[in-house]
């Protein structure tokens, strides 16, 4: 469409025409200003120039006026001018090949990640994490590879912190300390990012990067529009998620050196978000993504109201400069306009500084790298219009587009194939089951021996109760046998008085006979010897 010059993106028309040179846009690209100054329009223009050059594009859709790429655009009297004062010949409406994404599924394809994907320094950040629970979240995901357990959800996640907390002891010595404080903190982060619906993205199938790189029938790059009205409610997760799609963006692309145009682009809308707060480990991370991508050919686009909101570090990679006005209400805002103004190659047609308080509406300041990557002197141009629709689609329509899309059975259906809640779960219940088999065991045995213990005491009793018997009968016997010679001793004893008794009355009797005789014959014989 604005192609001119051997294929150059005619992206405005100032006192001359500004044309974006294709081999340069790896060297990224700014679009500052601030609301309602046109940013979005320009945003539109580079993405459908980018497009009909056969390069894919990635957008975020922050106020759902993106969305209308599925539909031509309509006449009004502003386009009109635009078109009659740049002198466009041959313009036309129309439509481009779009695939729409929804982190929440209601007006795109699902766009899912999982724990593991994500990593734990962009996790840490979403959660909000200080420097020792981030350290802390790396051990669990350290664990976590070391053992075979893929973290896909937060069920996941939970279940390996509870995991690692359970083992710490086990653990400390190889991986470091790992605090119960610690792991609470973190625990609690989660509830708070489910709280934010956070979890809703987490899990599979997971987004494919490489799905972006589709065509329509014609060859035009596909516009992949991630729909973020509802996700830009939670600045951290947009933020976060839109970080972790560039780091898969920089995974998945091998080195390709310099190419004649970008493998695709990608729209970083409000990315003032992404540097907020960010700790310096993490801001470094992003420099250095940013700055070796480009070598990918991949050309990321950022859009900010203020240039001063993104660092210094990563405002050197950007070679493409579109400034739409700023506002210089207060000293901050002065002092961001001198800064934007420096930024620039200086023209010795207008005051830089001066002239970005008095821009219009779809006018901007631009400068881009020329064939050498030296960037251009700044130009004050209007940018061209976009030609696709510039409203926010109906749902119905998002719903059509949707229903006609090759991926619309691959990211349908969420999946929940066994992960690390499953295992550790099933391990859990395995150890149960064998801490009650052990313990069922032991009570048995204990049973067992209480039982054996019972017989003992029981046979013992027997054993003695039979030795009491036999020593009672043996008692008895003796006592028995102790009668009997009682009994037979008193019988010979009778016996033996009986005898002596007659002997002795025998003995008696004889005497007294005798006696008597003697006595009888001693009468006689004195009477008779008186008798004499």
């Amino acid at each position: 469409m604005f192609t001119q010059d051997n294929g150059k993106i005619w992206l405005a028309t100032g006192s001359e025409r500004v044309y974006l040179n294709p081999s340069m846009a790896n060297r990224h690209g700014l679009i500052a200003g601030a609301t309602g100054t046109g940013k979005t329009v320009t945003l539109k223009v580079v993405a459908e120039s980018f497009s009909e050059m056969g390069v894919p594009v990635f957008i975020a859709d922050i106020k759902g006026d993106v969305s209308g790429m599925c539909l031509p655009g309509r006449e009004n009297k502003h386009i009109r001018r635009s078109i009659d004062t740049m002198g466009i010949e041959n313009f036309n409406y129309t439509d481009f090949p779009v695939h729409f994404f929804d982190v929440y599924g209601k007006l795109g394809h699902p766009v899912r990640t999982t724990i593991s994907d994500m990593g734990p320094e962009l996790l840490a950040r979403l959660l909000g994490l200080n420097e020792v629970q981030s350290g802390v979240l790396r051990i669990v995901f350290r664990i976590a590879d070391d053992n075979g357990l893929l973290l896909l959800d937060l069920k996941d996640l939970r279940a390996m912190l509870q995991f690692t907390a359970d083992n710490a002891a086990e653990y400390k010595i190889r991986y470091g300390n790992v605090s119960p404080q610690s792991i609470g903190s973190i625990q609690r982060a989660l509830l708070t990012l489910e709280d934010e619906g956070g979890n809703i993205f987490f899990g599979e199938p997971a987004l494919e990067i490489g799905d972006w790189f589709d065509w329509g029938p014609d060859g035009r790059g596909m516009m992949n529009i991630l729909e973020c009205a509802e996700l830009f409610q939670h600045p951290l997760l947009y933020s976060t998620f839109l970080l972790w799609m560039l780091t898969e963006l920089y995974e998945l692309l091998p080195e390709a050196g310099d190419l004649d145009k970008p493998k695709i682009a990608f729209f970083f809308d409000e990315a003032h978000l992404l540097f907020k707060d960010a700790p310096k480990a993490l801001l470094e991370k992003v420099e250095q993504v940013v700055r070796l991508i480009r070598s990918k050919g991949v050309s990321v686009w950022f859009i900010t109201q203020n240039p001063m909101d993104i660092p210094e570090s990563v405002l050197a990679q950007i070679g493409n400069r579109v400034q739409h006005a700023l506002r210089a209400y207060t000293p901050n805002e002065q002092k961001a306009i001198r800064a934007a103004a420096r930024s620039f190659r200086v023209n010795e047609a207008f005051n830089t500084e001066m002239v970005l308080q008095e821009l219009a509406t779809g006018e901007a300041l631009v400068s881009v790298l020329d064939e050498k990557g030296v960037p251009g002197v700044v130009q004050r141009a209007n940018i061209l219009p976009p030609k696709s629709s510039m409203e926010a689609v109906a749902p119905a329509v998002i719903g059509t587009v949707l229903a006609n899309s090759p991926l619309l059975n691959k990211y349908a259906q969420t999946l929940d194939r066994e992960s690390a809640y499953e295992l550790l779960t099933e391990q859990a219940e395995q150890a149960a089951r064998e801490a009650e088999e052990l313990a069922r065991q032991k009570e048995e045995e204990k049973e067992r021996q209480l039982a054996e213990k019972q017989r003992l005491a029981e046979e013992k009793a027997r054993a003695a109760e039979e030795k009491r018997q036999a020593a009672e009968e043996k008692r008895l016997a003796k006592e028995q046998r102790e009668a009997e010679r009682a009994r037979e001793q008193k019988r010979k004893s009778s016996a033996s008085g009986a005898a002596s008794k007659m002997v002795n009355k025998a003995a008696s009797s004889a005497m007294n006979t005798i006696g008597r005789e003697v006595g009888r014959q001693l009468i006689r014989g004195i009477f008779g010897t008186l008798k004499k």
